[in-house]
């Protein structure tokens, strides 16, 4: 059974809260954004400190994103049984950071098949050790049953999952926040799934790549498709021209402006000083915005 949410009603329903960690939101027909906090990972949210997606079709559910831990999925499986009672089939991992993968195994216990990148396993498997690291000091308890758990289907640059009489073309153009995110592109909806390509209601980090003028290019190939709708990496279900405002030309403002810096014989230490106050109303602006300007330094000094 699919419980229909029509687009021309999308606007009259209210958002559904879980758990007062994830908030499920309606994007078009039987497309949800399901938006974990803005916030640090914590014993609260279970590392959902992200937005996953999710489309509902006759033969199960494809998920974009598994969660940020084994309870986490968990968590997260209960808001889709919110939604549906179709099963989740398939899960697509669009990167290497935890909230992005170390759901899989809960997943896969259940039945589903996962989809990354090769570079998006490459990375998990260089990173997973510090992140379950860093995660056992932030959620505790929380970690517990987490063990990690890799893709079952991997791709180069495009995979084409035909399902559910959908076709979800999932793209991997290069490094933006990791070096294995991928976008995924359901045409007959007009929705894209970004993963951390796009951040929105809060300030983007520069994250594990440390490459922002291929960021730059990954985000310009996502936007080449024009999507109506756009499910983030973070944040609320939003449009290209909010993600284009909050994450590209914060981006392009980074190298611009830390350029300029070099130019006139800046240092590293300077750099946090960079103008990037049209972007200071976005949360965890104070806490990122300075370490942000010092990686594009130095990834502009090696160019």
């Amino acid at each position: 059974m699919i419980r229909t949410i029509a687009a021309a009603t999308l606007m009259t329903v209210p958002t559904l809260a879980l758990a007062q960690t994830l908030e499920i939101q309606p994007v078009t027909d039987n497309v949800w954004a399901i938006v974990g906090e803005t916030e640090q990972r914590s014993p609260a949210n279970l590392a959902n400190n992200a937005t996953f997606g999710l489309v509902v079709t006759d033969e199960g559910a494809v998920l974009i994103d598994p969660g940020g831990s084994y309870k986490g999925a968990k968590i997260l499986h209960e808001a889709i049984r919110g939604i549906t009672d179709q099963p989740v089939t398939y899960v697509i991992n669009t990167g290497g950071q935890d909230h992005r993968w170390l759901g899989n195994s809960y997943w896969q216990e259940t039945g589903a098949k996962v989809i990354a990148s090769e570079a998006a396993v490459a990375d998990q498997l260089a990173r997973g050790s510090m992140q379950l690291s860093t995660l056992a000091q932030l959620l505790g308890d929380g970690l517990e049953g987490t063990d990690p758990s890799h893709a079952d289907i991997t791709f180069v640059t495009d995979h084409i999952l035909d399902f559910g009489g959908l076709s979800f073309e999932i793209m991997h153009r290069g490094s933006a926040h990791t070096p294995g995110d991928a976008f995924v592109w359901l045409d007959e909806r007009n929705v894209m799934f970004t993963g951390d390509i796009v951040y929105v209601d809060r300030i983007l980090g520069t994250g594990p790549a440390h490459n922002v003028k291929s960021w730059i290019g990954v985000f310009e190939a996502m936007a080449a498709f024009d999507p109506r709708h756009i499910v983030p990496g973070h944040g609320n279900a939003t449009d290209l021209n909010k993600a284009r405002r909050q994450t590209y030309d914060y981006l392009v403002n980074l190298r611009t402006q830390t350029g300029e810096l070099i130019e006139a014989g800046g240092d590293i230490m300077d750099a946090p000083t960079i103008d990037q106050s049209d972007w200071s109303y976005l949360k965890q602006f104070d806490s990122l915005s300075g370490s942000n300007a010092q990686a594009t330094y130095e990834q502009m000094e090696w160019e």
